[in-house]
């Protein structure tokens, strides 16, 4: 049977690049799928009084030995606070699964960026590409590609939590569940890739749907959008509408956002191993 799995976080790199994290006052998403990253999941407390760099958080997840160069070979403004990176890759042998992240080398910057990687592995497959989606912060990762990194920049990148242990079937090929895909934000200029997500609805008709949830919109919406807007926050009534043993559910955005909805999901029945979720800050 195929099971179906709730995302809770940042804008959809998972979702677009396999087939797909801000809550409270920044974007959030929360998505209905097909599988189960059960490498990416975080067990014990949620709560951390310290926080940690990227290594030392993800020091026990898998890593792949190939390092590869890169270069940035487009950069795009998909809002006024996220910057979307193409980077063109120069070993052969780099390779990745959608879902993954990388750790983002960087000269001169000591800290290293852990970034979701928002492309398909047949983009890298065809062109010898991959695609980062980064919000604005203060982190010195997040901070540079935002204030210094340029057309030509280079940087070095390895991908982490390989899903390697993850079929998809046993000789049959792939069965795709359905996709539920809530993603809340202050208005409509901060829906990112909200064009590849209609196109995905359109292209996977009754597997993938989504509700845009908007908490500050002041201007008119388009036609193109009005079908799928909801006014208003995510809702405990919104997601206990897929509550089911068959369903899973991942959470992937700041510390806070994270304590909410794994509260918000054990009130309404959802047991602790169906929830899995990311620590990035």
């Amino acid at each position: 049977m195929a099971h179906a799995a709730v995302y809770v976080g940042f804008p959809v790199p998972q979702l677009l690049g396999g087939a797909s994290r801000i809550f409270r006052t920044h974007s959030a998403l929360v998505l209905l799928r097909h599988s189960a990253f059960c490498y990416c999941t975080v067990n014990g407390t949620i709560k951390s009084k310290r926080k940690m760099d990227h290594l030392e958080r993800t020091a026990n997840n898998f890593r792949q030995e190939v390092i590869s160069q890169a270069k940035v070979c487009g950069i795009a403004h998909e809002s006024e606070t996220v910057r979307r990176l193409r980077l063109a890759i120069t070993n052969k042998d780099f390779t990745f699964k959608a879902g993954q992240w990388v750790d983002f080398f960087i000269p001169g910057v000591s800290v290293v960026g852990g970034f979701s990687i928002c492309s398909s592995p047949g983009l890298l497959k065809r062109e010898g590409i991959l695609e980062l989606a980064v919000k604005r912060a203060a982190h010195p990762p997040a901070h540079w590609i935002h204030t210094e990194c340029a057309l030509g920049s280079e940087v070095a990148l390895r991908v982490g939590a390989d899903l390697h242990g993850y079929r998809e079937g046993k000789g049959n090929g792939y069965e795709m569940g359905t996709v539920k895909l809530y993603y809340s934000v202050k208005n409509t200029g901060e829906l990112l890739f909200k064009t590849n997500i209609l196109g995905l609805m359109r292209a996977f008709p009754g597997k993938i749907t989504c509700r845009f949830h908007l908490t500050q919109q002041r201007s008119q919406i388009c036609e193109e959008l009005q079908p799928h807007v909801t006014e208003g926050r995510i809702s405990e009534k919104d997601l206990g509408t897929h509550v089911s043993k068959d369903t899973l559910w991942y959470i992937c955005g700041p510390p806070p956002m994270i304590e909410s909805i794994a509260k918000l999901l054990s009130s309404i029945g959802v047991p602790r191993n169906s929830v899995f979720f990311e620590k990035w800050w």
